[in-house]
């Protein structure tokens, strides 16, 4: 039986969250992000960047203050350059003001700037940090390197890489993550696919979607996946391969 949640900071998360890279500020939106989290979603993922800054914007309607059940998390400083520490201190401040906050639960860096040391950047973060105004910190796109540089500025809770059925390029970045404690969040988790998938899907009266979601949470118990959604019915469905047991032989023909 795989673990249903994971201990992220201080607090136990369900293994599920929710991508919100098309979420646009009208009232159905904010209801269905209330809906989401009601239905048991353990994280609500956004960013500076997501749809103009409309993502943040319906999430801190729907969920301020951010104390709820689900962990809200955002990230700033996607593209180069903006890894700069006043670029970055701006993006954070506009975040906290559209998320309507005044602590953001997880915030990530969410690349690596070429600019940019990830050190300066980091140090940026700390500030916030050390002010509370940021309570976990996470950062997207690394290698196992820079997860470590990273560490030696602030503590790391969180990582999101790319990773799914059809691309598995940072399992030793699960595996790190794994072993020390991190949790991973890979995004466009179903984005991949796999000639296997709709036989065992069949064989567990599931969906395709399901089987990718619950091979991810069986690849790593510090996985905890953010697939997008818009519908209520989607998140229903992504929420019940929490409770999907793929079996030995499912995963080595996945694998």
């Amino acid at each position: 039986m795989h673990p249903t949640t994971v201990q992220l900071g201080n607090r136990r998360v369900t293994r599920m969250g929710m991508g919100t890279n098309r979420l646009t500020a009208t009232p159905d939106n904010v209801a269905f992000v209330r809906a989401a989290v009601e239905a048991g979603m353990g994280m609500v993922d956004t960013a500076h960047l997501y749809t103009g800054g409309s993502s943040e914007d319906t999430v801190g309607q729907a969920l301020s203050p951010l104390d709820g059940a689900a962990l809200v998390a955002t990230k700033g400083g996607y593209r180069p350059g903006e890894g700069k520490p006043d670029l970055l201190r701006s993006q954070i401040e506009e975040s906290l003001r559209l998320l309507r906050t005044e602590r953001i639960p997880l915030w990530y860096l969410h690349r690596v700037d070429p600019e940019t040391p990830l050190e300066t950047s980091l140090g940026v973060v700390r500030e916030y940090v050390d002010a509370g105004q940021i309570g976990l910190v996470g950062i997207s796109d690394v290698t196992v390197e820079q997860i470590e540089r990273a560490r030696l500025v602030l503590p790391i809770a969180a990582v999101q890489n790319q990773y799914h059925l059809s691309n598995r390029t940072h399992d030793d970045v699960i595996d790190y993550c794994e072993r020390e404690g991190i949790v991973f969040v890979p995004f466009s988790p179903l984005h991949g696919d796999h000639p296997a998938v709709p036989a065992i899907a069949a064989a567990h009266g599931a969906t395709d979607v399901q089987i990718a979601l619950a091979w991810l949470l069986h690849r790593s118990p510090a996985m905890l996946p953010i697939p997008g959604s818009l519908s209520i019915a989607h998140v229903r469905e992504n929420l019940a391969a929490l409770d999907i047991e793929l079996s030995e032989a499912d995963l080595a023909s996945l694998t």
